[in-house]
């Protein structure tokens, strides 16, 4: 039976942190403690194993199956390794959109002013091109 959450607090599960020294990074719950917190690792992304809470995560999609409660870390290291866990990341629009994000804050005032220039070019080049169309149609 399919309740209607579909991202549930579980040994495995990929979460992304949005609060503390590890903000934005990537880790795995590797054990629960309470309703509250649960125990997290991220040895591919140098999460340190740390008690969370909640409230400090989201979770994602991303599900390594299989993985024992309390592994430890070089195992958890070679399983996410295996899985490909922070590639399927890297791929998802969430991960992309974060990174255009961070992208975006560490531009100069230089490189914003070079964007505005390519995407003034761009439009022109669209908006002629359907000008150009019109013109045919009509």
């Amino acid at each position: 039976m399919q309740g209607s959450f579909k991202r549930l607090v579980e040994v495995g599960r990929v979460v992304l942190i949005t609060h503390g020294e590890d903000a934005g990074k990537i880790a795995t719950i590797v054990d629960i403690v309470d309703h509250n917190r649960a125990v997290v690792d991220g040895p591919t992304t140098d999460v340190k194993r740390q008690i969370i809470a909640y409230k400090n995560v989201v979770l994602t999609d991303i599900v390594v199956k299989g993985l024992p409660r309390t592994i430890g870390t070089k195992a958890l290291a070679k399983f996410l390794e295996k899985e490909q866990v922070v590639e399927a990341w890297q791929k998802t629009a969430w991960a992309q959109k974060l990174e255009a994000r961070k992208r975006r804050a560490n531009m100069s005032d230089f490189d914003r002013f070079k964007l505005m220039r390519l995407k003034k070019q761009q439009r022109d080049i669209v908006n002629r091109q359907s000008a150009v169309l019109r013109k045919e149609r009509a």
